[in-house]
């Protein structure tokens, strides 16, 4: 009989980590979710300076044009044929975002104003150019 009283005590004194990982998976899972992942459109560009310049929110398109006006959106060279479809297919996921574009010093006027034409064609009014602050 003594013997049976200290199995069971024993059993009672052990603390069950299970709800305190659930608590801490459900956090872990809440905050990958919610977080917002910066997107990078694939190429670093020598931006303009502006005084004018000021911060962007919501902004989910970004079209790197570089000094030899390439276009690069996601990572990718695109062709300034596709830009247009490109653009529809990133808007579709996200109505609300902002196409801005990161322009180089170098790059060429008519390649801006291009990829300007196909966001406003796309059906995106909210169009940026990127500039730093001076």
């Amino acid at each position: 009989m003594r013997r049976n009283r200290q199995v069971v005590a024993e059993d009672e004194a052990q603390i069950d980590l299970t709800p305190m990982l659930d608590v801490v998976f459900i956090m872990l899972i809440f905050f990958i979710v919610t977080a917002t992942f910066i997107k990078e459109a694939g190429v670093e560009v020598n931006r303009p300076e502006a005084s004018t310049a000021q911060p962007k929110d919501n902004v989910n398109i970004l079209v790197a044009i570089n000094a030899t006006n390439e276009i690069w959106m996601d990572k990718r060279r695109i062709d300034e044929r596709a830009v247009r479809a490109n653009i529809e297919r990133l808007h579709a996921e996200n109505p609300k975002g902002a196409v801005v574009i990161q322009a180089d010093n170098k790059s060429n006027t008519e390649t801006v104003a291009a990829v300007l034409d196909a966001a406003r064609e796309a059906g995106v009014y909210d169009v940026s150019l990127a500039t730093d602050k001076k």
